[in-house]
């Protein structure tokens, strides 16, 4: 176990005295684009004319949202600026330590958990080993306990807003339900975003782990100016979050984005999820003999089905197995796409390695929770 705060505690720190600030108030359509704006401005700030014109406003709504956002600690002045004519005008900033949300990373054998401010500035960080297998409860009481834990060290926290939970899929997002977890059928049909919010006492949303690094991704600019990537992710399993038009996308059932279990090899070795020659499990089986570069093969195989049926802009490749060697990742994607792209006769779509690759997953969970509060990317 290793953490960047010291400190103890437990799920108490996280009770009802840190979550006063009304959720369903701050993300009010005008309060996230003042938010936002105040936000982008950084330490330098912004004027209340400036936030009018900006979001087309009347200056009478800006004053109203601005001074609610003051009340609440969310807003401050950040000094005077020239104007044309009449006194200088109050320029007001974001008080990023005003609120903080908590991301966790559920992962097949390792738990992540972040504190972040309302920049998605991580301030505390936490990880110990899990075992995903050893039933829910287990995993359940473990995450209380490390996120009581972090949240008892970063002691300057204030307001929690809630907490972000990652972990493979397949699961509900709109329910927080897990379905069949490749691997860990035990988990089909348990409700962890309510059991979770009855442990912490906090307002919980729960989401795939690909989805939620892909959303960190749009929101953070890890993906640049494109607005429809597919970030895929090489841990100790394999799946894909699709952000089409800057938005997350989930699909219907919010199944999209089981990359890993397209099957590729009619004939080849089982997969846990019950098929036959995917993607996982002809990646993981190359990596475990060694032939990295067969792996990336593979990958770039799969990553090219996927550009040629969404036409996405990018390719972003991250998680942990990615990053022991991420060059040899991008450049057997890459000649993958590339070869595709000369024989279709069109521009390869570019292919690199995600920003925060080895990390983002618990930085993307908390993001469920912030980045609906300045109306970005869907949380």
């Amino acid at each position: 176990m290793n953490r960047t705060e010291d400190g103890a505690g437990d799920a108490g720190a996280t009770r009802a005295g840190r979550t006063s600030m009304r959720l369903g108030a701050l993300r009010s359509h005008n309060s996230a684009l003042v938010l936002d704006l105040l936000r982008t401005a950084g330490p330098e700030g912004i004027s209340r004319l400036e936030l009018a014109e900006r979001t087309g406003l009347t200056p009478q709504a800006v004053s109203k949202i601005t001074a609610r956002l003051r009340e609440d600690g969310l807003a401050a002045e950040a000094g005077h600026r020239a104007s044309t004519g009449g006194k200088p005008r109050t320029v007001l900033r974001l008080v990023p330590e005003a609120g903080h949300a908590l991301g966790v990373h559920l992962d097949r054998d390792e738990l992540t958990a972040v504190l972040c401010d309302l920049t998605g500035a991580v301030v505390a960080r936490r990880s110990a080993p899990l075992d995903l297998g050893a039933g829910a409860e287990t995993v359940v009481e473990r995450a209380v306990r490390e996120v009581g834990e972090l949240v008892a060290g970063g002691g300057r926290a204030g307001v929690v807003l809630g907490a972000g939970v990652a972990l493979p899929g397949p699961l509900d997002h709109r329910s927080g339900v897990l379905h069949r977890v490749t691997g860990f059928p035990e988990w089909n049909g348990f409700p962890l975003r309510d059991v979770l919010a009855r442990r912490l006492s906090l307002p919980v949303v729960v989401d795939k782990d690909t989805n939620a690094a892909a959303l960190g991704l749009a929101v953070g600019g890890g993906a640049g100016s494109g607005t429809s990537f597919a970030y895929l992710h090489f841990g100790a399993g394999l799946g894909g979050g699709l952000v089409i038009d800057g938005t997350v996308h989930r699909g219907t059932r919010t199944g999209a984005g089981e990359f890993g279990h397209q099957v590729v090899q009619l004939d080849g070795p089982p997969c846990g999820c019950g098929n036959r020659g995917c993607v996982e499990a002809l990646c993981l089986a190359a990596v475990a003999r060694g032939d990295v570069a067969e792996a990336a093969r593979v990958l770039g195989t799969a990553a090219g089905n996927l550009v040629a049926l969404l036409d996405v802009d990018l390719v972003l490749l991250g998680g942990r197995t990615v990053a022991v060697a991420p060059e040899t990742y991008v450049r057997g994607v890459a000649a993958v796409l590339a070869e595709r792209a000369r024989r279709a006769g069109s521009d390869a779509v570019p292919v690199r390695v995600a920003s925060g690759a080895g990390q983002g997953v618990a930085e993307g969970a908390a993001q469920l929770l912030l980045a609906p509060l300045f109306g970005r990317a869907e949380g």
